[in-house]
Protein backbone atom coordinates (compact mmCIF):
# COMPACT_ATOMS: atom_id res chain seq x y z
CA UNK A 1 0.00 0.00 0.00
CA UNK A 2 1.44 3.33 -0.94
CA UNK A 3 1.98 5.79 2.36
CA UNK A 4 -0.35 9.04 2.31
CA UNK A 5 1.75 12.08 1.69
CA UNK A 6 0.67 15.67 1.29
CA UNK A 7 -1.30 15.32 -2.46
CA UNK A 8 -2.68 12.00 -1.89
CA UNK A 9 -6.68 12.45 -2.11
CA UNK A 10 -8.15 11.89 1.15
CA UNK A 11 -11.70 10.02 1.30
CA UNK A 12 -14.33 10.56 4.08
CA UNK A 13 -17.57 9.03 3.58
CA UNK A 14 -18.75 9.93 -0.26
CA UNK A 15 -16.22 12.64 0.07
CA UNK A 16 -13.11 13.01 -1.90
CA UNK A 17 -10.72 16.17 -0.93
CA UNK A 18 -7.61 16.39 -4.02
CA UNK A 19 -4.93 16.48 -1.23
CA UNK A 20 -4.73 16.61 2.80
CA UNK A 21 -4.61 20.58 2.88
CA UNK A 22 -7.57 22.32 4.23
CA UNK A 23 -8.06 26.04 5.32
CA UNK A 24 -8.70 26.06 9.14
CA UNK A 25 -11.70 28.63 9.94
CA UNK A 26 -10.90 31.93 10.47
CA UNK A 27 -12.93 34.51 11.85
CA UNK A 28 -13.10 37.56 10.19
CA UNK A 29 -15.22 39.69 11.85
CA UNK A 30 -16.55 41.02 9.00
CA UNK A 31 -20.48 40.03 8.66
CA UNK A 32 -23.51 42.63 9.29
CA UNK A 33 -26.77 40.40 10.94
CA UNK A 34 -24.67 37.17 10.70
CA UNK A 35 -24.97 37.54 6.55
CA UNK A 36 -21.86 37.03 4.74
CA UNK A 37 -20.80 39.05 1.49
CA UNK A 38 -17.75 39.92 -0.95
CA UNK A 39 -15.06 39.98 1.58
CA UNK A 40 -15.72 36.50 2.10
CA UNK A 41 -16.28 35.39 -1.34
CA UNK A 42 -12.96 36.66 -2.16
CA UNK A 43 -11.38 35.45 0.99
CA UNK A 44 -12.78 31.79 0.80
CA UNK A 45 -12.83 31.29 -2.97
CA UNK A 46 -9.00 32.65 -3.29
CA UNK A 47 -8.08 29.69 -0.95
CA UNK A 48 -9.57 27.33 -3.23
CA UNK A 49 -8.09 28.68 -5.96
CA UNK A 50 -5.05 28.46 -4.88
CA UNK A 51 -5.27 24.55 -4.37
CA UNK A 52 -6.10 24.03 -1.08
CA UNK A 53 -8.70 20.42 -0.58
CA UNK A 54 -10.91 21.72 1.90
CA UNK A 55 -11.84 25.28 2.94
CA UNK A 56 -13.80 25.45 6.00
CA UNK A 57 -15.91 28.42 6.77
CA UNK A 58 -15.49 30.56 9.92
CA UNK A 59 -17.26 30.11 13.32
CA UNK A 60 -20.76 30.25 12.29
CA UNK A 61 -23.48 31.45 15.26
CA UNK A 62 -26.11 29.11 15.72
CA UNK A 63 -27.78 32.02 17.33
CA UNK A 64 -27.34 35.72 17.48
CA UNK A 65 -26.62 35.66 20.86
CA UNK A 66 -23.91 32.67 20.10
CA UNK A 67 -21.56 35.27 18.07
CA UNK A 68 -17.84 35.70 19.37
CA UNK A 69 -18.47 39.12 17.87
CA UNK A 70 -21.73 41.10 16.95
CA UNK A 71 -19.71 40.90 12.89
CA UNK A 72 -19.58 37.02 12.91
CA UNK A 73 -21.26 34.93 10.23
CA UNK A 74 -24.44 33.62 11.46
CA UNK A 75 -26.97 30.57 10.23
CA UNK A 76 -30.04 31.16 12.23
CA UNK A 77 -32.12 32.21 9.72
CA UNK A 78 -32.96 31.43 6.48
CA UNK A 79 -31.67 34.89 4.95
CA UNK A 80 -28.49 33.65 5.86
CA UNK A 81 -27.97 30.66 3.26
CA UNK A 82 -27.90 32.31 -0.04
CA UNK A 83 -24.87 34.28 0.86
CA UNK A 84 -23.34 31.37 2.04
CA UNK A 85 -24.30 29.37 -1.05
CA UNK A 86 -22.71 31.92 -3.21
CA UNK A 87 -19.18 31.01 -1.65
CA UNK A 88 -19.83 27.92 -1.84
CA UNK A 89 -20.06 27.55 -5.91
CA UNK A 90 -17.47 29.19 -6.22
CA UNK A 91 -15.40 27.07 -4.15
CA UNK A 92 -16.81 23.63 -5.82
CA UNK A 93 -16.22 25.27 -9.48
CA UNK A 94 -12.23 25.59 -7.92
CA UNK A 95 -12.39 21.81 -7.29
CA UNK A 96 -12.23 21.92 -3.18
CA UNK A 97 -14.72 21.02 -1.08
CA UNK A 98 -16.57 23.46 1.84
CA UNK A 99 -16.70 22.94 5.07
CA UNK A 100 -18.39 24.85 7.73
CA UNK A 101 -17.77 25.08 11.47
CA UNK A 102 -21.06 25.47 13.50
CA UNK A 103 -20.66 27.65 16.65
CA UNK A 104 -22.01 29.00 20.01
CA UNK A 105 -19.28 31.05 21.70
CA UNK A 106 -20.76 30.52 25.40
CA UNK A 107 -19.56 32.92 27.66
CA UNK A 108 -16.95 34.51 25.13
CA UNK A 109 -19.76 35.80 23.25
CA UNK A 110 -20.48 39.44 22.30
CA UNK A 111 -16.96 40.64 22.17
CA UNK A 112 -14.65 43.70 20.44
CA UNK A 113 -12.98 42.53 16.93
CA UNK A 114 -9.65 42.67 17.95
CA UNK A 115 -8.89 45.49 16.08
CA UNK A 116 -11.41 47.32 17.99
CA UNK A 117 -10.29 46.83 22.03
CA UNK A 118 -10.79 44.15 24.58
CA UNK A 119 -13.53 42.53 26.00
CA UNK A 120 -17.57 42.87 25.41
CA UNK A 121 -19.01 45.29 23.60
CA UNK A 122 -21.42 47.16 26.11
CA UNK A 123 -25.51 46.39 25.96
CA UNK A 124 -25.71 49.74 24.73
CA UNK A 125 -23.68 49.39 21.58
CA UNK A 126 -24.97 46.48 20.57
CA UNK A 127 -23.38 44.11 22.66
CA UNK A 128 -25.42 41.30 25.05
CA UNK A 129 -24.78 39.38 28.48
CA UNK A 130 -23.28 36.64 27.32
CA UNK A 131 -24.53 33.07 28.56
CA UNK A 132 -22.35 29.94 29.81
CA UNK A 133 -22.77 26.78 31.81
CA UNK A 134 -21.96 28.60 34.85
CA UNK A 135 -21.39 32.38 35.89
CA UNK A 136 -17.80 32.60 35.46
CA UNK A 137 -16.31 34.95 33.13
CA UNK A 138 -13.92 34.48 31.04
CA UNK A 139 -11.52 37.28 31.60
CA UNK A 140 -13.09 39.34 35.04
CA UNK A 141 -11.35 41.90 34.72
CA UNK A 142 -12.50 42.76 30.65
CA UNK A 143 -16.18 40.94 31.07
CA UNK A 144 -19.45 40.93 32.59
CA UNK A 145 -20.04 37.80 34.59
CA UNK A 146 -22.38 35.34 31.99
CA UNK A 147 -25.72 34.19 32.90
CA UNK A 148 -25.86 30.57 33.43
CA UNK A 149 -28.01 28.76 31.25
CA UNK A 150 -30.80 26.82 32.43
CA UNK A 151 -31.80 23.43 30.85
CA UNK A 152 -34.41 24.64 28.94
CA UNK A 153 -31.92 27.25 27.06
CA UNK A 154 -29.45 24.27 26.93
CA UNK A 155 -32.13 22.33 24.95
CA UNK A 156 -32.57 25.30 22.65
CA UNK A 157 -29.17 26.06 21.92
CA UNK A 158 -29.05 22.12 20.79
CA UNK A 159 -31.92 22.53 18.83
CA UNK A 160 -30.54 25.54 16.98
CA UNK A 161 -27.51 23.66 16.38
CA UNK A 162 -29.83 21.06 14.75
CA UNK A 163 -31.35 23.27 12.62
CA UNK A 164 -28.00 25.41 11.57
CA UNK A 165 -27.13 21.71 10.40
CA UNK A 166 -30.16 21.74 8.03
CA UNK A 167 -29.50 25.27 6.76
CA UNK A 168 -25.79 24.05 6.23
CA UNK A 169 -26.75 21.56 3.90
CA UNK A 170 -29.24 23.67 1.90
CA UNK A 171 -26.48 25.85 1.37
CA UNK A 172 -24.21 23.72 -0.56
CA UNK A 173 -21.69 22.81 2.37
CA UNK A 174 -20.73 19.06 2.17
CA UNK A 175 -18.25 19.10 5.23
CA UNK A 176 -19.35 20.07 8.69
CA UNK A 177 -17.59 21.03 11.52
CA UNK A 178 -18.86 21.38 15.23
CA UNK A 179 -16.56 23.75 16.95
CA UNK A 180 -15.84 22.72 20.71
CA UNK A 181 -12.48 23.91 21.01
CA UNK A 182 -10.96 27.49 22.40
CA UNK A 183 -13.29 28.07 25.08
CA UNK A 184 -16.52 28.13 23.33
CA UNK A 185 -19.41 26.63 24.31
CA UNK A 186 -19.46 23.01 23.97
CA UNK A 187 -15.19 23.65 25.54
CA UNK A 188 -16.60 25.53 28.38
CA UNK A 189 -19.27 22.38 29.53
CA UNK A 190 -16.61 19.69 28.89
CA UNK A 191 -13.70 21.65 31.49
CA UNK A 192 -14.07 21.39 34.97
CA UNK A 193 -11.74 25.27 34.80
CA UNK A 194 -15.19 26.55 33.39
CA UNK A 195 -18.06 24.22 34.12
CA UNK A 196 -19.10 24.19 38.02
CA UNK A 197 -22.61 22.93 36.94
CA UNK A 198 -24.31 20.65 39.83
CA UNK A 199 -26.65 19.21 37.73
CA UNK A 200 -26.14 16.74 35.32
CA UNK A 201 -24.30 18.81 32.94
CA UNK A 202 -21.76 19.49 35.01
CA UNK A 203 -19.21 17.39 38.15
CA UNK A 204 -17.80 13.62 36.81
CA UNK A 205 -16.74 13.52 33.32
CA UNK A 206 -19.93 12.00 32.30
CA UNK A 207 -21.95 14.79 32.95
CA UNK A 208 -19.61 17.21 31.38
CA UNK A 209 -19.30 15.83 27.99
CA UNK A 210 -23.15 15.43 28.35
CA UNK A 211 -23.89 18.71 26.28
CA UNK A 212 -21.16 17.75 23.58
CA UNK A 213 -22.76 14.33 23.25
CA UNK A 214 -26.21 16.25 23.01
CA UNK A 215 -25.11 18.31 20.21
CA UNK A 216 -23.62 16.29 18.41
CA UNK A 217 -26.95 13.56 18.29
CA UNK A 218 -28.59 16.26 17.34
CA UNK A 219 -26.26 17.36 14.34
CA UNK A 220 -26.16 13.96 13.20
CA UNK A 221 -29.77 13.36 12.75
CA UNK A 222 -30.22 16.25 10.30
CA UNK A 223 -26.68 15.57 8.44
CA UNK A 224 -26.45 13.17 5.72
CA UNK A 225 -24.98 10.03 7.24
CA UNK A 226 -22.68 9.65 3.59
CA UNK A 227 -21.34 13.03 4.48
CA UNK A 228 -18.23 14.03 7.02
CA UNK A 229 -19.19 15.33 10.70
CA UNK A 230 -16.15 16.28 12.31
CA UNK A 231 -15.59 18.38 15.69
CA UNK A 232 -12.67 20.45 16.49
CA UNK A 233 -11.48 20.31 19.90
CA UNK A 234 -9.23 21.95 22.43
CA UNK A 235 -7.43 18.20 23.12
CA UNK A 236 -5.74 20.22 26.37
CA UNK A 237 -6.35 23.30 28.90
CA UNK A 238 -2.45 23.50 29.35
CA UNK A 239 -3.61 24.08 33.02
CA UNK A 240 -3.54 22.26 35.99
CA UNK A 241 -7.20 21.12 36.97
CA UNK A 242 -8.64 21.55 33.54
CA UNK A 243 -9.30 19.17 30.68
CA UNK A 244 -6.31 17.19 29.62
CA UNK A 245 -5.25 14.58 26.40
CA UNK A 246 -6.89 11.32 28.38
CA UNK A 247 -9.65 13.37 28.33
CA UNK A 248 -9.90 13.84 24.55
CA UNK A 249 -8.79 10.67 24.07
CA UNK A 250 -12.17 9.39 25.73
CA UNK A 251 -14.20 12.01 24.46
CA UNK A 252 -13.29 11.02 20.54
CA UNK A 253 -14.01 7.06 21.38
CA UNK A 254 -17.59 8.32 22.14
CA UNK A 255 -18.11 10.88 19.33
CA UNK A 256 -16.91 7.65 17.01
CA UNK A 257 -19.81 6.02 18.49
CA UNK A 258 -21.80 8.70 17.92
CA UNK A 259 -21.21 9.29 14.16
CA UNK A 260 -18.33 11.70 14.12
CA UNK A 261 -15.86 11.11 11.40
CA UNK A 262 -12.96 13.02 12.05
CA UNK A 263 -11.40 14.75 15.34
CA UNK A 264 -9.74 18.23 14.51
CA UNK A 265 -7.23 17.99 17.38
CA UNK A 266 -6.26 22.26 18.38
CA UNK A 267 -5.90 23.14 22.03
CA UNK A 268 -6.47 25.75 24.44
CA UNK A 269 -8.40 29.07 24.64
CA UNK A 270 -10.13 28.37 27.75
CA UNK A 271 -8.70 30.32 30.41
CA UNK A 272 -6.57 33.45 29.72
CA UNK A 273 -3.58 32.72 31.40
CA UNK A 274 -2.66 29.28 30.42
CA UNK A 275 1.17 28.67 29.64
CA UNK A 276 1.32 26.82 25.85
CA UNK A 277 4.67 25.83 24.26
CA UNK A 278 3.41 27.65 21.07
CA UNK A 279 6.22 26.03 18.42
CA UNK A 280 5.87 24.23 15.11
CA UNK A 281 4.12 21.17 15.55
CA UNK A 282 3.20 21.92 18.83
CA UNK A 283 -0.09 20.42 18.63
CA UNK A 284 0.76 17.54 16.61
CA UNK A 285 1.12 15.20 19.43
CA UNK A 286 -2.33 15.66 20.33
CA UNK A 287 -3.79 14.63 16.76
CA UNK A 288 -1.27 11.73 16.69
CA UNK A 289 -2.41 10.59 20.25
CA UNK A 290 -6.15 10.93 19.46
CA UNK A 291 -5.66 8.79 15.92
CA UNK A 292 -3.62 6.36 17.53
CA UNK A 293 -5.68 5.59 20.75
CA UNK A 294 -9.49 6.65 19.59
CA UNK A 295 -9.31 5.20 16.29
CA UNK A 296 -10.60 8.08 14.29
CA UNK A 297 -9.36 9.95 11.73
CA UNK A 298 -7.95 13.32 12.65
CA UNK A 299 -6.63 16.80 11.32
CA UNK A 300 -3.61 18.38 12.65
CA UNK A 301 -3.27 22.33 12.94
CA UNK A 302 -1.08 25.38 14.81
CA UNK A 303 2.10 26.48 13.63
CA UNK A 304 2.55 23.90 10.83
CA UNK A 305 4.25 26.45 7.85
CA UNK A 306 6.24 24.33 5.93
CA UNK A 307 5.42 22.01 3.19
CA UNK A 308 7.96 19.50 4.45
CA UNK A 309 6.88 19.85 7.73
CA UNK A 310 3.47 19.18 7.07
CA UNK A 311 4.05 15.91 4.04
CA UNK A 312 6.28 14.50 7.43
CA UNK A 313 2.99 15.02 9.31
CA UNK A 314 0.88 12.89 6.98
CA UNK A 315 3.39 10.74 5.93
CA UNK A 316 4.61 9.76 9.15
CA UNK A 317 0.72 8.84 10.17
CA UNK A 318 0.68 11.74 12.95
CA UNK A 319 -2.98 13.20 11.43
CA UNK A 320 -5.09 12.70 8.19
CA UNK A 321 -5.38 16.13 7.09
CA UNK A 322 -3.27 19.46 7.86
CA UNK A 323 -5.27 22.69 8.39
CA UNK A 324 -3.37 25.48 7.88
CA UNK A 325 -4.73 29.29 9.01
CA UNK A 326 -2.09 32.27 9.30
CA UNK A 327 0.20 30.56 6.68
CA UNK A 328 -2.79 30.38 4.34
CA UNK A 329 -3.61 34.30 5.18
CA UNK A 330 -0.39 35.35 3.57
CA UNK A 331 0.00 33.46 1.10
CA UNK A 332 -3.49 31.87 -0.16
CA UNK A 333 -1.55 30.20 -2.88
CA UNK A 334 0.32 28.15 -0.39
CA UNK A 335 -0.71 24.34 -1.51
CA UNK A 336 0.57 25.17 -5.01
CA UNK A 337 4.02 26.25 -4.19
CA UNK A 338 4.27 23.19 -1.40
CA UNK A 339 3.59 21.43 -4.56
CA UNK A 340 6.06 22.75 -6.86
CA UNK A 341 8.62 22.27 -3.80
CA UNK A 342 7.57 18.75 -2.74
CA UNK A 343 8.00 17.96 -6.35
CA UNK A 344 4.13 16.61 -6.96
CA UNK A 345 3.74 17.78 -10.77
CA UNK A 346 1.21 15.78 -11.05
CA UNK A 347 -0.84 17.48 -8.51
CA UNK A 348 0.63 20.87 -9.49
CA UNK A 349 -0.39 20.52 -12.81
CA UNK A 350 -4.12 19.56 -11.80
CA UNK A 351 -4.74 21.96 -9.68
CA UNK A 352 -3.42 24.86 -10.44
CA UNK A 353 -5.78 27.25 -12.31
CA UNK A 354 -5.28 27.95 -16.16
CA UNK A 355 -5.39 31.49 -15.87
CA UNK A 356 -2.14 31.17 -13.51
CA UNK A 357 -0.45 28.71 -15.20
CA UNK A 358 1.95 31.22 -16.56
CA UNK A 359 3.23 31.60 -13.13
CA UNK A 360 3.56 28.32 -12.16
Amino acid sequence: MTTPHLFSEFRLKDITLRNRIGVSPMCMYSCEQGVMNDWHLVHLGSRAVGGAGLVICEATAVTPEGRISPHDAGLWNDAQIEPLARVNRFIAAHGAVSGIQIAHAGRKAGTHRPWEGRGQVPESADGWLAAGPSALAFDPANERVPHALSREEIAGIIEAFRASTVRSLAAGYRWLEIHAAHGYLAHQFLSPLSNQRTDEYGGSFDNRVRFTLETTRAVRSAWPENLPLTMRISATDWTEGGWTPDDAVELARRLKNEGVDLIDCSSGGNVPHARIPVAPDYQVFLSERVRREAGVATAAVGMITEPRQADAIIREGRADLVLLARRLLTDPYWPLHAARELGAEEALKSTIPPQYARAF
